[in-house]
């Protein structure tokens, strides 16, 4: 008998909190709370809305522990570089949501002391504007650091809420622009050079690391029948979907694919090549010390922002009617959908049309038209991500598994693997919740082995839907259908 786990699974848009269960020829998940994420615009800014996120998951918690007394332990994975600042324990504000303007002014000070180049080599991390290092570059320009005493990460703000324990994970640890790309330890000289003071960054610790017991409080709010620990799992909700990638070779490239798509291949060592730093693509840690190389692509952010711009002018959308819609329209315009001005929220219809016209290409007339132009542009800045993925690493590529929201959106995944010329392997869709019910669940003993025996449990137990291509790489043809892949599958 498996001993249930709870993940915590927060992503920009929507929260959840699943019961996992691992043992013998078993791996399943069920959620027990979904909510919404929605960040608030005030006076100084976007921020989160920390408090409600958190109450949310406690509540997700409570009801996980009244259907599973007997809860093994807990597990917090949350979306990248954002961060609280506190001084004795008390956060000083809410969190600044990473789309907020201010990340600008971060930039123009960090590259006034240190250069992009000499900031790759260190870290090897991607050019964004919202990278930790340039939000606290802001923070420090602002004045804002000199009341703080620590800085936590969202996942591990939570886990300190919970236990008490302030900590850092080191995957997500590794997305702020200070981890030391050798070391993976904090880069004190970094740190002196941009002038943060090293005192504010806490403890690193692994995915795996047992971080404490919940308080007692917590335990006694929650309804847990017995002491329950917090278990560090690859806390960067990307480095928990790549762990339930259901690979079964290694020449293997991956999109995780919400919000954002993040694309890329699995190395033991990092690239930090200039063709690496020109290409814009990162090196993150991953769970067991695999480096993650990979590229951020806008994703599927572009489709819901332009939902909920059509929705605020009155419209009433069915999005699966949409999709259908958009399935069986013409090839349209493609755009850069790496394009900065699709960054921030507000009228991404409009930002679409300025990018088509900008190329001399016509501008989608209906919004079944706009939304198979959004497609047809991630499929190709995807396709051309898994190229040059394996280009700048030297990985060989023969399949792309594509996990999370966007492994449900079958025109999607057919032009991806028609653009790329490899067949795509979609699904599960909640890779990242069962990435961290695994970590959790070696911690405590229900499974055993390196990430390939961990992924082929993942494999078994949620087989993906095989999408092969039916062109040429790049021809804009319409795709085929997708086929049930071979391989094992096991009872429920």
């Amino acid at each position: 008998m498996s001993t249930p786990v709870a993940a915590v699974d927060l992503g920009a848009t929507s929260g959840r909190v699943m019961l996992g269960y691992v043992g013998h020829n078993e791996l399943s998940i069920r959620p027990v709370a979904r909510f919404p994420n929605t960040p608030v615009r005030e006076a100084g800014g976007l921020h989160w809305n920390i408090p409600e996120l958190y109450r949310s998951v406690l509540a997700g918690l409570a009801a996980a522990a009244r259907e599973e007394p007997g809860l093994g332990s807990i597990g917090i994975d949350t979306w990248a570089v954002d961060y609280a600042l506190l001084r004795d324990g008390r956060m000083l504000g809410t969190p600044f949501h990473y789309r907020d303007e201010r990340t600008a002014a971060g930039v123009e000070a960090t590259h006034a002391l240190v250069s992009a180049r000499e900031l790759y080599a260190a870290n090897g991390l991607q050019h964004l504007r919202f990278n930790t290092l340039f939000q606290l570059a802001a923070d420090r320009k602002a004045g804002t650091l000199d009341s703080a005493d620590r800085m936590l990460l969202i996942p591990d703000l939570l886990g300190y809420w919970l236990t008490g324990r302030q900590v850092a994970e080191r995957t997500n640890a590794s997305t702020t622009g200070l981890l030391h790309l050798s070391t993976r330890d904090w880069d004190g000289a970094l740190l002196q050079r941009v002038g943060l003071p090293r005192g504010i960054f806490p403890e690193l610790v692994d995915a795996g690391d047992r971080i404490a017991p919940l308080l007692p409080t917590m335990q006694t709010e929650l309804g847990l029948a017995r002491d329950v620990d917090l278990i560090a799992v690859g806390s960067h909700d990307t480095a928990s979907a790549v762990v339930a990638v259901p690979a079964t070779t290694e020449n293997f490239a991956y999109i995780s694919c919400g919000t954002w798509g993040l694309v890329g291949v699995e190395l033991e060592h990092p690239i930090i090549t200039d063709a690496a730093r020109a290409a814009n693509f990162t090196n993150e840690v991953g769970v067991d010390g695999r480096v993650r190389f990979l590229h951020n692509v806008m994703g599927l952010w572009l489709l819901s922002e332009s939902v909920r711009t059509w929705e605020s002018d009155g419209h009433t959308i069915d999005l699966p009617s949409l999709l259908d819609a958009a399935a069986v329209t013409a090839p349209v315009a493609v755009f850069d959908a790496n394009d900065p001005s699709l960054l921030a929220p507000g009228d991404m219809p409009s930002r679409v049309a300025q990018l088509c016209r900008g190329r001399g290409e016509p501008i989608p007339a209906s919004m079944a038209e706009f939304v198979r132009s959004i497609i047809e542009s991630l499929a190709d800045a995807f396709a051309a991500a898994v190229r040059s993925a394996s280009e700048l690493s030297g990985q060989r590529v023969d399949v792309i598994h594509l996990v999370g929201g966007g492994s449900q959106n079958a025109l999607l995944c057919r032009l991806i693997a028609d653009r790329a010329g490899l067949p795509v392997l979609a699904g599960p869709v909640e890779a990242t919740a069962i990435g961290n019910v695994l970590i959790q669940s070696r911690t405590l003993g229900a499974v055993s082995g390196d990430l390939e025996s961990l992924r082929a449990v993942v494999a078994a137990s949620f087989p993906p839907l095989l999408y092969t291509p039916r062109t040429a790489a790049g021809s804009r043809e319409n795709p085929g259908s997708p086929q049930p892949p071979r391989g094992p599958t096991l009872d429920p």
